[in-house]
């Protein structure tokens, strides 16, 4: 597997700390950490940053003409409503959906489709950006499968899918999405019970396509980083202790998919496995570099790949 040179992990390392501050407060997980200053939107672990010094050794930062709260509206800060269309070619956007489960949003229950949301999401464009060159729109961007606008998005993120159940309106979007090119990835849900949730799911969008695992020598997995083996990314807690890395029955990572009559990969499926912790918590010093480097490339792939069919 092709990896980072060792200045480029110091770099992004570096890139992640200082961006803490861009990234709203920790989860429930650094919670339970004990990560010091948690709820301190200018924590960095117990060392201060001076923001005026950290935009200067950032190269993202935040559009000034757009001004962006830790947390927003009922599904979280999105792109202004008023923004042309085209004036960023990539927006990293989360799927929202219905659920019976909680996430955590902006410090605050949500819906499962909020887990890890925003810093995740921020975290990982700061990284992407830096690795792949992307001209992406730098905060976060949440849309309801619902939404008509979700049109304007190739790729879209969904999360905790153990626990999705979509609404007839969001079937009928995330099905006219997919059929119209649109692009799905799947990540952190894990066992047999979760895996026939999401299933179910998924057969109400599409009944006669099947979920195939997909092989090793499938372009998604040389799409910009060569990968040759697939890792179990833990979460941050399991990742730190290093007691174990799977959750519930799910002992075995898979990348599965769905693809359309042409044979393109419209939906990638990341079961037993938690990329978003890893994008997330990239930037701590108890979360294991292996796992971090290979969720960055599987994103770094899954984007290329996804931008290009």
């Amino acid at each position: 597997m092709r990896r980072f040179s060792t200045a480029c992990i110091v770099s992004v390392c570096a890139a992640l700390t200082l961006g803490i501050t861009a990234c709203g407060s920790p989860d429930r997980e650094s919670e339970r950490l004990e990560v010091s200053d948690a709820d301190s939107p200018g924590s960095t672990g117990g060392a201060r940053v001076d923001p005026a010094r950290a935009a200067g050794l950032l190269t993202q930062e935040a559009p000034p003409a757009v001004g962006r709260p830790v947390t927003g509206g009922e599904i979280g800060p999105r792109m202004n409503p008023d923004e042309p269309s085209g004036r960023w070619p990539f927006y990293w956007t989360r799927a929202v959906y219905s659920s019976s489960g909680r996430g955590w949003y902006g410090g605050r229950g949500g819906g499962s489709w909020a887990t890890d949301y925003p810093k995740g999401d921020r975290q990982f464009l700061i990284v992407l950006k830096r690795l792949v060159r992307l001209n992406a729109y730098d905060w976060e961007n949440a849309v309801s499968l619902a939404d008509p606008d979700i049109r304007r998005f190739p790729i879209i993120y969904a999360v905790e899918v153990g626990r999705m159940n979509m609404t007839r309106e969001e079937v009928d979007g995330l099905r006219s999405y997919l059929d119209a090119g649109g692009f799905l990835i799947v990540d952190d849900f894990w066992g047999s019970r979760e895996w026939a949730q999401f299933e179910a799911n998924m057969r109400a969008v599409f009944p006669d396509r099947p979920i195939r695992d997909l092989p090793l020598d499938h372009e998604l997995f040389s799409a910009f980083y060569d990968i040759d083996e697939i890792l179990q990314v833990p979460n941050i807690n399991n990742g730190a202790s290093g007691y174990r890395t799977h959750e519930r029955d799910g002992y075995t990572p898979y990348v599965k998919g769905i693809e359309d009559d042409e044979g393109r990969l419209m939906v990638v499926v990341n079961w037993n496995t938690d990329l978003g912790d890893a994008w997330e918590w990239a930037e701590s010093p108890y979360y294991p570099l292996m796992y971090s480097t290979f969720a960055y490339e599987m994103g770094a792939n899954m984007i290329v790949y996804g931008m290009s069919h």
